[in-house]
């Protein structure tokens, strides 16, 4: 169930350098900062362990840029949709003491609500973005998306929000690629979500790392392969396959008492997909070329870290859009094809 996942909030982290070269635009998916420009970037995030994927090396990438001065909160809590985030700072407005109003921590270390995070700076930037298992759905948007702008207007009105696109799940997930359902179906539905919720609700940006994890799939050399060799159900530990070019978690051992037990992530982002989120975050802030940034990961080569430097800058400041796009027309809202019980699990 979503309320008994582990929350998990991050405070308030200040990155300060100098020279900020940026570049301001005015659409989804373009650079927000002014080339030229010194300016400060005050980013908060609402999510879940998407955003958290997504985030996890932006503060690396600018120390290595040398350019950047980044002010940075996350309000996340995992596996969180946009009903849940609505229904607790409302719970919050109505008992400000309650705990269960208060799942995130603040910046004097404290439980806070999400009234406390949003009072917090003078945020220039507020994303939000949908539970994962649940963003092909339209539906489910509505009228949370709505209720969640308002409510970060209200306490937050000098900021701009901006919408985290996510990103489809690798191919060889079974439970929710059923009936001719595949990831660049999902990838076209979530965008479809995302692009018409935004434009219903006035959000003029839309940071596309969805777009960036599928212009990597559509590469042909990095296009993942399951390995064919490998045999999870007999697999014994410390076995695991070779998952080239793989931008999700994928297969992984984890003790449960004295046993080793093998699970299967097709969902979260692994380095590699968490290293080009960051990238498509990096350069659509500050509008500086990350091509030029010398930080990646260790786990990554300087071969595979330049490539996904080059997606991140081709979605975001040259414009490039996956081969999957334009979406097919009409309104015909494809489910994900999934067991609904699933709906309650980690994204």
């Amino acid at each position: 169930m979503v309320d008994r996942l582990a929350i998990l909030a991050s405070a308030t982290t200040v990155f300060s350098f100098t020279n900020l070269s940026a570049q301001e635009a005015g659409g989804p998916g373009k650079p927000l900062a002014a080339d030229g420009a010194r300016r400060q970037v005050r980013l908060l995030a609402i999510g879940n362990s998407f955003s958290g994927n997504a985030t996890r090396y932006l503060r690396d990438l600018c120390t290595s840029s040398g350019t950047c001065e980044l002010v940075f909160a996350h309000a996340m809590i995992g596996g969180c949709p946009l009903e849940k985030h609505v229904k607790l700072a409302l719970q919050h407005e109505a008992d400000p003491n309650a705990p269960e109003g208060m799942p995130y921590t603040g910046l004097d270390k404290k439980p806070a609500g999400l009234k406390e995070l949003l009072t917090a700076e003078k945020w220039q930037y507020v994303t939000i973005q949908q539970y994962s298992l649940i963003s092909t759905r339209i539906e489910t948007y509505r009228p949370y998306a709505k209720d969640l702008l308002d409510y970060i207007r209200k306490y937050a009105p000098q900021a701009e929000v901006v919408f985290h696109q996510t990103w489809a799940y690798r191919s060889d997930d079974t439970k929710t690629y059923v009936k001719g359902y595949d990831p660049v179906a999902m990838y076209q539905d979530l965008t479809k979500a995302y692009h018409a919720i935004a434009a219903e609700l006035g959000i003029s940006k839309v940071i596309p790392v969805g777009g960036a994890f599928q212009l990597v799939a559509e590469t042909p050399e990095w296009t993942f392969t399951p390995d064919p060799l490998f045999d999870a159900k007999a697999a014994v530990y410390p076995a695991l396959p070779t998952e080239r070019h793989s931008l999700h978690a994928g297969y992984a051992w984890k003790a449960e008492g004295e046993t080793q037990v093998l699970g299967l992530d097709t969902h979260h982002a692994n380095t590699a997909g968490e290293f080009l989120g960051g990238c498509v975050w990096f350069e659509f802030f500050f509008g500086e070329n990350v091509r030029q940034i010398a930080f990646k990961p260790a786990q990554i080569s300087d071969e595979d870290a330049a490539f996904l430097k080059s997606i991140a800058h081709k979605v975001v400041s040259d414009g490039v859009k996956p081969r999957a796009w334009p979406f097919p027309s009409g309104n015909n809202w494809r489910p994900v094809q999934v067991d609904p019980e699933r709906e309650k699990a980690p994204p």
